[in-house]
């Protein structure tokens, strides 16, 4: 008897199952479909759980016992490198070498950008612009930044100039083509729509081409700041006196794995925040706007 109402259960349960399973395929394996807010943030959660578990697990698997410190082992662990980070705040002066990188990347984002957003717009308005300036700019965006180091220091010497002049040039020729790219996707429609209304040009450009580039700008320079971030180590690993790049060549001169591990991880902290603001600008300025989370 209690054979038939177990397989009696099992059978009626069988097509809820089903269905709730088809449920969680919809919901979480259909393209394009948002998921639930609470499962992003375990997700990221867990992406972060799992770097360190394979981190934790490659510094046991590499651990030297012939190593008198812990830091001195070739990967050291994530415990190790709290402890070497907070030492680096509290006796290294780290937190000046951070915000020596900080006011470069602001800096040299911000000229970048004061020069990359104008030209792009008109470039992608105006077909004359473009003709002039794309042929250049796209030779000129594949030459590594990096490159330019010697013969800037041989023009500027060691100091700030040639540490922003690299941020500019590692930002400005890709910036100014995604803004142009940006611009030329406007559709025609949309304008000749206000022109019909009997809207003037200036008036057209003000209330609906600049709105309708502004939200994709926006995101233009979210990108570009961290190819920034990577342009100023470069910079500072190669002549600086202060700054994350270099307190990484220090540490890297003095064989402390550790440091240079905290000194990394700080970047990445730092490029989330950035990132982070972008993305609340983004959502405050644009709510109209439909985005991945971010």
């Amino acid at each position: 008897m209690s054979e038939r109402v177990t397989t009696t259960r099992s059978a009626t349960a069988s097509p809820a199952e089903k269905r709730r399973r088809r449920s969680l395929v919809t919901t979480y394996l259909t393209p394009k479909r948002s998921i639930p807010g609470r499962t992003i943030v375990i997700l990221g959660i867990l992406g972060f759980v799992v770097i360190i578990a394979i981190w934790t697990l490659i510094a046991l698997l590499t651990y030297n016992p012939d190593y008198t410190h812990d830091y001195e082992q070739l990967v050291p662990r994530p415990d190790t490198v709290a402890v070497a980070w907070a030492d680096m705040v509290l006796h290294l002066g780290f937190l000046g070498d951070v915000g020596w990188s900080t006011f470069r990347i602001v800096a040299g984002f911000a000229l970048a950008a004061v020069v990359a957003v104008p030209l792009g717009l008109l470039m992608g308005s105006f077909e004359i612009v473009r003709a002039f300036f794309q042929p250049p700019i796209n030779a000129i965006r594949y030459m590594p930044a990096s490159a330019f180091i010697p013969l800037l220091i041989l023009l500027q010497g060691l100091g700030e100039n040639e540490k922003l002049t690299i941020i500019w040039i590692g930002v400005f020729f890709q910036l100014v083509l995604m803004v142009m790219d940006i611009a030329h996707r406007v559709p025609e429609e949309m304008l000749n729509v206000a022109y019909t209304l009997g809207a003037s040009r200036w008036t057209v450009f003000r209330k609906v081409f600049l709105p309708a580039t502004f939200p994709e700008v926006v995101d233009a320079l979210r990108i570009t700041m961290g190819w920034a971030w990577t342009y100023l180590i470069v910079a500072e690993l190669v002549a600086a006196q202060a700054g994350i790049g270099n307190f990484i060549l220090v540490a890297q001169r003095f064989f402390r794995a550790d440091r240079i591990i905290a000194a990394i991880i700080t970047i990445g902290i730092l490029g989330m925040i950035t990132d982070s603001l972008f993305a609340f600008y983004h959502r405050w300025a644009f709510p109209y706007v439909e985005k991945v989370h971010a």
